[in-house]
């Protein structure tokens, strides 16, 4: 069985299964699942807690002699497996499956991982995981979710916010639930219950907002100027590698110059986005992000690129980040008001011309 963390206290007030699996990218998310799967533990009755961490010359046959050994302090116990890295490896691998075809009698096994990609997911060991018990997925929270999401930790506490102070705490903490969680908590030791003014907000909460470079390209996609300009300031003040972004802008270019070159020659969308090793979400966004730019210029888009990149490497003059800003913003049309329309240097004007 496969659910999502805010599946879990639902699933768990039905009664508990015998293996639990907690992954995921949010680290608040995935720690407090576990703690309520370790709390519920406690709760029927397995007083006792056995914890292996599976790191670096970590020997799997500890797992198994763990598990077939009988407890001499409680007649139920937790037996709680963390592998950092989540990668069990060959010996690993194995010894998982045996555990998932022979659960331990008495015993609730909890183990834990980061984020699993999705070929791990199907691994076999994975598969057998989930198959013997539930897998619990704690997943990012994107910008969309975030507002519900606060709004019910909020509620958790007594306290309610209107739709201006909840965006206004989207925009210090998006990116870093864990900032995001502690900056909530604050508010219930600073306010009492009730509605939270939006002014006392403002001046409570600091700006903790992180931002990924490898959400650049469906930003892009979904042609979100507002959200772009916030980013790329987020990397720029986070000390974020010029280069690295300049590759998610180069690279998702590149990737929409391929899928229209390949529709323009007749291949159905399908193929085209395969082809230009398209997955997931931006399968859904980059149709609509490519009607609104022509081959030609995308091939512009990418030779402001390479300069772009001269500038980096100092055989150019120019502002960098300036560079970049003007560059996302031209893939992005209708041409971009207010700060950004400060910026008519030869980037964008090469795109947009």
């Amino acid at each position: 069985m496969r659910i999502d963390s805010e599946q879990l206290s639902h699933h768990l007030s039905r009664g508990l299964k015998r293996l639990y699996v907690v992954h995921g990218e949010e680290l608040l998310l995935a720690l407090e699942a576990a703690d309520r799967i370790r709390a519920k533990a406690l709760e029927q009755g397995f007083d006792e807690r056995r914890v292996l961490i599976a790191e670096s010359g970590f020997d799997w046959g500890e797992l198994a002699m763990v598990s077939n050994s009988m407890s001499l302090f409680a007649a139920k116990r937790l037996l709680d497996l963390r592998i950092p890295s989540g990668k069990p490896g060959k010996d690993g691998s194995e010894a998982l499956q045996q555990l998932a075809g022979a659960l331990p009698a008495e015993t609730l096994t909890l183990i834990t991982l980061p984020g699993v990609d999705r070929q791990s997911q199907t691994s076999k060991w994975f598969e057998a995981l989930a198959g013997a018990g539930v897998a619990v997925h704690a997943a990012t929270i994107k910008r969309g979710q975030l507002g519900p999401w606060l709004a019910g930790r909020l509620a958790q506490q007594a306290q309610q916010a209107d739709s201006r102070t909840i965006e206004f705490l989207i925009d210090r903490v998006e990116g870093n639930l864990m900032a995001a969680h502690q900056e909530v908590q604050k508010l219930a030791l600073l306010f009492p219950a009730g509605v939270l003014p939006f002014d006392d907000v403002t001046n409570a909460v600091v700006d903790v907002a992180r931002f990924n470079v490898f959400e650049i390209g469906a930003t892009l996609l979904k042609s979100d100027r507002v959200h772009f300009v916030r980013m790329l300031d987020g990397l720029q003040a986070e000390g974020a590698a010029a280069p690295l972004v300049l590759w998610a802008i180069a690279e998702e270019t590149r990737a929409m110059a391929r899928v229209n070159a390949a529709l323009a020659g007749g291949r159905p969308l399908a193929q085209a986005l395969r082809d230009a090793r398209v997955w997931g979400p931006r399968q859904d966004l980059m149709p609509g992000a490519l009607r609104l730019l022509t081959q030609t210029r995308l091939i512009a888009a990418l030779r402001c690129a390479a300069e772009v990149d001269r500038m980096i490497k100092g055989l150019a003059k120019g502002d960098v980040w300036d560079a970049l800003l003007q560059l996302g913003l031209a893939l992005m049309t209708p041409a971009p008001q207010g700060r950004e329309t400060a910026n008519r240097g030869k980037i964008g004007a090469g795109i947009r011309g």
